[in-house]
């Protein structure tokens, strides 16, 4: 099954686990670590988030370490984007109904 980025990042696990490689790369017992889970548990998170191409492995001697794929997190602030500016000009025009408000009570 093809699964799209949106699809790994719904996981809080996996958005705990991205926010761990984008510090650092590290192996899976390492990121295991940082969870009350087991270490299968978490493999089948970086397997989601491998798939997805979010975080790649690199083999460095006998451990696998997986870091963070920058680019691919680009896509996801391109598509959030879009709300961005749609809130950015609501807070605006927030921000001017305020300054009316409070010019008036003066």
């Amino acid at each position: 099954m093809r699964r799209d980025i949106f699809q790994a990042i719904a996981d809080p696990t996996r958005r705990s686990i991205i926010a761990l490689l984008a510090l650092q790369a590290m192996t899976p017992n390492a990121i295991a670590d940082n969870f009350n889970t087991t270490r299968q548990s978490v493999s089948k998170h970086l397997r989601v988030l491998t798939e997805c191409q979010i975080v790649k492995q690199e083999q460095q001697g006998r451990e696998i370490y997986y870091s963070l794929e920058i680019e691919k997190m680009k896509e996801v602030d391109q598509w959030l984007s879009q709300f961005r500016k749609s809130w950015e000009t609501r807070f605006d025009q927030l921000d001017n109904v305020l300054s009316i408000i409070k010019e008036q009570k003066k």
